[in-house]
Order: structure tokens, then sequence, then C-alpha cells
């Protein structure tokens, strides 16, 4: 970007991660946004326009920013300062991928203002080392399922568009911090274990890409990596799970690290799960998502846009 009078949009989904089995390696992208429309400013300024961005830092020391200005840097330069309107859908430290969001968003910045020109594949080599692991980070970038293995000196993902399945999220009321629901992993897997975990993740994504729904479902509930660990935190989990058999549902699992936890369901049976769900749990939120299939957005807007915008934020 060269101009001012210059207005751009980014637009980063949230994710949902391991699906059950697939730990830290499987994610899929949802219909939650995470938004950013700014131009170049003299100064960097971040306007919340959510009640979820309101408690994060209004200059340069925003994460949003520190990952834009840190990959910028990456390639040897400096990030024009910038005036940015964000807002978000995604709730915070409640399993749906809104620290990876924020990371993605950061480098689509850096990518549009410093003109790097980054494939998906560099957005999601830098989002995946920023966040440690790939499937949040690449589910943001790629959108709909992504597979992912990452280690310091190399990240590969591969993305396929997902059809054929509804997701619906339980969202709880209260956050858990990745840290804390991390802390209660063992350091050891027995052996038998581990292969069993790695089987059920196999069998997993062989039964995504066939589309055999009721096999997903049946492997969401044999990981051997987190959920064990994790259950006494999320006490909701096991009663979701009954409801999910009970009402014709294929699976539930954790989503991410918790508390959320996602189902998935065909369509026939989505409203009477989802109302079902409503019921036993009128505390927390209860959605039906959308499959992400794009992944992250940029464009620059339009004259027509830009003054929409303006009377919007006036």
């Amino acid at each position: 970007m060269s101009a001012e009078s210059e207005m751009f949009l980014i637009r980063v989904p949230a994710s949902t991660a391991n699906l059950g089995p697939g730990f830290d390696s499987i994610g899929l992208a949802l219909g939650l946004y995470l938004e950013i429309r700014g131009s170049l400013s003299n100064r960097w300024e971040v306007i919340p326009l959510s009640e979820e961005m309101s408690i994060f830092p209004k200059d340069d020391t925003n994460y949003i920013v520190q990952i834009a200005k840190k990959t910028a840097a990456y390639y040897g330069k400096d990030l024009s300062p910038c005036r940015i309107h964000v807002s978000s859908e995604i709730p915070l430290a409640r399993g749906l991928g809104s620290s990876a969001s924020a990371i993605v968003a950061g480098i689509e910045l850096a990518n549009l203002v410093a003109q790097l020109n980054l494939s998906d594949q560099e957005k999601s080599r830098h989002a995946s080392s920023f966040e440690g692991h790939p499937d949040n980070a690449g589910a943001s970038v790629y959108g709909g399922l992504v597979v992912g293995f990452h280690t310091d000196e190399k990240t590969d993902v591969l993305s396929f568009p997902i059809e054929g399945v509804n997701v619906i999220a339980i969202i709880p009321d209260f956050e858990l911090l990745t840290e804390d629901s991390r802390n209660v992993l063992p350091k050891l897997l027995p052996y038998k274990e581990a292969i069993s975990g790695s089987a059920a993740a196999n069998v997993l994504l062989a039964g995504i890409l066939t589309n055999k729904w009721d096999l997903v479902g049946q492997m969401m509930q044999n990981d051997r990596f987190h959920q064990p660990y994790r259950a006494s935190l999320v006490p909701h989990l096991a009663e979701i799970e009954k409801i999910v058999r009970h009402e014709g549902g294929y699976g539930a699992a954790l989503s991410g690290a918790g508390p959320t936890v996602l189902c998935l369901v065909s369509a026939e049976e989505t409203e009477q799960l989802l109302r079902r769900l409503k019921e036993a749990f009128p505390e927390f939120q209860v959605k039906q998502l959308k499959v992400d299939n794009d992944g992250s957005q940029t464009a620059i807007l339009s004259e027509e846009e830009k003054k929409e915008w303006s009377f919007y934020i006036s």
C-alpha cells in the first residue's frame, strides 16, 4: 500500500482444533470472524468496535500490531503506521482460535501494508511459528479442514474443503486458558496408548475425506492425547456427548483446549439437536456455525464501500 486514502479490509475466520484425536495437527475453520478495516496514518491507532477487543492496547503494543511488525521485520521492512478498526465475533479463551486469528490478522496486515506478497504457505509458516502448532493457524489461513505438521525447521499444511456436515458449538460462559488446559496433560504417554491415539486420528481423517461421518463421530470419542486428561476441567463434555448420541448427532469433542464443545451433525438432525442442547445448557451460547472454506481474506475497499463504512462508524 502506498496511498493514505486507501482503506483495506482483513477478515480472518475462527477455528476449532483436534476434533478429538487430531491433537495439535487437525483443524477446521469456522464462520465466526475477526475483522480489521484500516488505512495508513501518521501513527498507530487501534480502535475496538466490539466488546471483546476493548480490553486490548490501542497503540502499537497491541498484539495484532506486534505480530504485523515482527512479520515485516522478518523481511527487512519497517511497517508504516496505520489506523485500524478491529471487531471480533470470536470469544476469547474458549477454544475457538481467538489467538490464532489475531496472529493471522497481523500477518495479513504486514503482507498488505508492506506489500510482502506472501503465499498461503508462507503465511501458515509464520502463523504456526508464532502459535506453536499448525492446526488453528493453518485453518484461519487456508479455510476448510487442515492437517498440519510443524517443526522449528518446516511447516507442512494440507487443506480440504468440507461440505455435507453441520457444526454446533456449545460455548460456556467461562474462560479456560490454553496454558491451564495444557498443564493437566501428561509429559509421557504409554506406547500402546500413543499407537491407539494415532490410529484414531488416522481413521478420523479418512472418515472425513470419504464423508463417513458416523465413523468420524466414533473416532472423536477415541482420543488418547488430551480429552481424558482435560475432562475434569470441562464437566459439561460428558453430558453433551450423551445428548449428541441420543439425538442422532455424529459426535462431539472439545474445541481446541476447551471449554467450548463442538458437535458434528447431519442437516436432518440439526434442528432437534440444537433445540435439545439449548434446553440442557440455557446459560451457555449454543450456535450453529458454518465451515469457512475460504480462509483469511483481504481487499482494498472501493470508494462506495468507504462511504458506507464511514457512515457506519460516524
